[in-house]
């Protein structure tokens, strides 16, 4: 079974920089797309960005296109999302996932979910 773990959340300043890994696990990983997925207080979680371990398949949503990048490290198995020029409400939980189908995923509904990673932007 495939297994997420996230780190690198935290506190940031408006303006500033952070960047998420997902330590990814599992014999059959490579079947698998990977997304970060973020959960802001009131709100539904929302799809922030997606990738293929190929590197063919990259999606950001356009409320981060331009500010946030999603890469992998296929050797270390990780995937990363650097964000940067943070903006108040990019404050959320933001969750790796990973699923079989770029359909699921996508609808929000992946087969895997990691623990979460709180960030938090402060002005």
């Amino acid at each position: 079974q495939v297994q997420l773990v996230e780190s690198g959340g935290g506190l940031a300043q408006a303006g500033g920089s952070l960047r998420l890994s997902c330590a990814a696990s599992g014999r059959t990983l490579s079947r698998y797309l990977m997304a970060w997925f973020r959960q802001a207080p009131g709100k539904d979680r929302e799809i922030v960005a997606a990738i293929s371990w190929s590197g063919e398949r990259i999606h950001h949503a356009d409320t981060v296109k331009g500010r946030f990048t999603i890469s992998k490290d296929n050797p270390k198995r990780t995937v990363y999302l650097q964000m940067s020029d943070l903006k108040l409400e990019d404050t959320a939980v933001y969750y790796c996932a990973a699923d079989l189908s770029a359909h699921t995923l996508v609808a929000g509904r992946p087969a895997v979910w990691g623990q979460g990673t709180q960030v938090t932007v402060s002005s």
